[in-house]
């Protein structure tokens, strides 16, 4: 055996150990939110247990971590997008690219224009920026590798991109479900080339993570939006199932354990309040009970025109239903949590939805759930948490503080039997993996606002603040 062999094997087993537990896109490994790491604190805050601390700035993205290096976007005071890797053991700077993205579109906050989480194969850092498309920098270097435009999107109450991307094999998957024209892409990881899309006619501005799903001996791309699960084939995009159960809105992605997709989803108002009743509560000014083309976003002046049947300028009673809800999927609003079987064939909303709770319920319209062994937890404003058991739907238990109260962006993530749960006014709890609520820790991270959700990798926790990436483990002196 030669000298050279040697040392090309011993490599192949770093890399190997090394991206043992990559948290490679937002949520990590499938959008699961769950990791396989070991000795992990329980107790700390911004002082204690603090590997290392860097100063970002703005953004909302979630840090990831693979190869012992963490990838982060943020946005210079200049308003130039930037992308960095620093070392995960150290929080070395090892490259950093800014980059001019031109007009900036409008945002409502707490988005930010630095909102997309990066994915990453290892060899590549794959990033979406709304005024520009979909971006690939190299993982060891920071070199732009590639861009492929893609339309700005749109939304009618200002929201903002904050869609991630996702590799799948040899792509990059990326969903945009704006206002004005949704659809789910994929491109060549190595060269950005078009592979395919897939148009979503029917939806309205969601931010559902696309997650796979393995089941009835195939793989699905999984996507939540307005009014439907759906499932794609990911080599060309083809649709092959779809489940009519959600609600209007989506901004929570499901979660995928063993071939079965959990959802949770908090959609303002309940069946009946279309996107109709909530277009006149955002965009008719003067609150006159119709819409005046000057209330519309610019870009919806198109749509507008023609659902002004009869040209008087306004848009009113039936003219309103249909002008920017899809006629076909004219669902309205509510709270869902839901198990859809995966690997079906047509509409399966009557073979596939295993089980359904909408009454009394809490989820999240922004926080996603997690699954954890047969237990799926939620957590929402107020720092409520609840506890469902994932074959039936029947709570462990319900509406229980989770000793902090505030908003909630970020979502749950697990590991070594802990739930980390960051809230908006910067604490962040610790739960027991269990059927019974219990809390552990609730650490300060500085009075720091969180929005992003942790990322974790290696036995380390990694936590964006406003300002701050705090890398939290056993390790700190």
């Amino acid at each position: 055996m030669s000298r050279s062999w040697l040392m090309t094997l011993s490599m192949l087993i770093f890399v190997a150990v090394a991206r043992g537990e990559d948290w490679p896109q937002f949520r990590g490994v499938n959008g699961s939110g769950v990791s396989g790491s070991r000795s992990l604190p329980v107790h700390f805050s911004h002082k204690d247990k603090v590997l290392w601390q860097i100063k970002l700035g703005e953004g909302v993205s979630s840090p990831i971590v693979a190869g012992g290096r963490v990838f982060t976007t943020e946005m210079t005071p200049s308003q130039r997008f930037v992308v960095s890797c620093h070392e995960a053991a150290s929080g070395k700077e090892m490259w950093r690219r800014e980059l001019d993205m031109g007009p900036l579109p409008r945002i409502t906050q707490p988005n930010s224009h630095a909102s997309c989480t990066p994915a990453t194969d290892g060899k590549r850092v794959y990033v979406h920026f709304s005024a520009v498309g979909l971006l690939a920098f190299d993982a060891t270097s920071g070199a732009e590798v590639w861009r492929h435009p893609l339309p700005k999107p749109a939304y009618l109450m200002h929201w903002g991109a904050s869609s991630s991307p996702i590799v799948h094999r040899d792509m990059v998957i990326f969903v945009m479900d704006d206002d004005l024209l949704p659809y789910v892409i994929a491109v060549d990881a190595a060269t950005g080339k078009h592979r395919w899309k897939t148009l979503r006619p029917d939806m309205l501005a969601g931010y559902a993570l696309p997650v796979m799903c393995e089941a009835n001996g195939r793989t699905d791309l999984v996507v939540a939006g307005t009014g439907r699960l759906i499932g794609y084939d990911p080599s060309n995009g083809k649709e092959l199932w779809t489940c009519k159960s959600l609600p209007r809105i989506n901004m929570t992605s499901p979660v995928v354990k063993d071939g079965v997709v959990y959802v949770a989803v908090q959609s303002y108002g309940d069946p009946s309040r279309t996107l109709k009743f909530a277009l006149l509560e955002w965009l008719d000014t003067n609150q006159d009970g119709k819409l005046a083309r000057a209330e519309v976003p610019e870009e919806f002046r198109k749509k507008f025109d023609l659902s002004d049947r009869n040209k008087d300028g306004f848009l009113t009673g039936e003219e309103i239903d249909t002008a920017f809800q899809h006629p076909s999927n004219m669902v309205g609003g509510g709270s869902i949590i839901q198990a859809i079987k995966g690997g079906g064939h047509g509409d399966v909303t009557r073979t596939h939805l295993l089980w359904n709770r909408d009454k009394k319920i809490f989820p999240s319209n922004m926080s996603s759930p997690l699954v954890l062994g047969n237990r799926l937890y939620v957590v929402k404003k107020g720092g409520i948490g609840s506890c469902f058991d994932t074959a039936t739907g029947k709570g462990m238990w319900e509406k229980k503080r989770i000793d902090n109260l505030g908003e909630y962006y970020a979502s749950p993530v697990a590991a070594d039997g802990k739930i980390y749960v960051a809230g908006q006014n910067g604490f962040v709890v610790v739960l027991a993996d269990g059927p019974n609520q219990k809390t552990l820790a609730r650490n300060d991270m500085g009075g720091r606002q969180i929005i992003a959700t942790p990322a974790i990798a290696d036995g380390r926790l990694f936590i964006r603040t406003a300002d701050t990436l705090f890398c939290i483990s056993n390790e700190a002196k």
